[in-house]
């Protein structure tokens, strides 16, 4: 077995791919400007065959590929969460209103009763 394949690391090609992907948008990015006698769909169409080709560079290297698995392994997991029903979202945020109402109300009065005892403290005010 290689060294690379042992640490991971990528090789020259893969950093390569992922400078070619750059470039592949930058030129993409640049050609919107550089060719502004073209109506701007066709400039725009540009931009996204660069996008789609940089990210098609992109996967073929040892990155991208750590990348699309990653993606594929998170999907799996976020298909197994147990998502709330609508029902118990809307009580849930129900929930919440009536929380952040009850916590302005007590810091509220705090704020007045402290106020009035600052104020009576102090000599100021009616």
């Amino acid at each position: 077995m290689t060294e690379q394949a042992q640490t991971g690391g990528a090789s020259a090609l893969d950093t390569a791919k992922l400078v070619a992907a750059i470039a592949i948008l930058v030129g993409g990015v640049a050609a919107f400007y550089v060719l502004d006698e073209y109506p701007a769909a066709v400039r725009w169409l540009i931009v996204l065959v660069a996008v789609a080709a940089s990210i098609f560079v992109a996967l073929l290297s040892a990155q991208g590929r750590e990348l699309a698995q990653y993606v594929q392994g998170s999907r799996v997991e976020l298909r197994k969460v147990v998502w709330p029903t609508r029902d118990e979202t809307t009580k849930m945020t129900l929930v919440v209103f009536a929380a952040i109402v009850v916590m302005a109300l007590f810091f509220w009065m705090l704020d007045m009763l402290l106020g009035f005892i600052t104020r009576s403290l102090t000599g100021q005010g009616g």
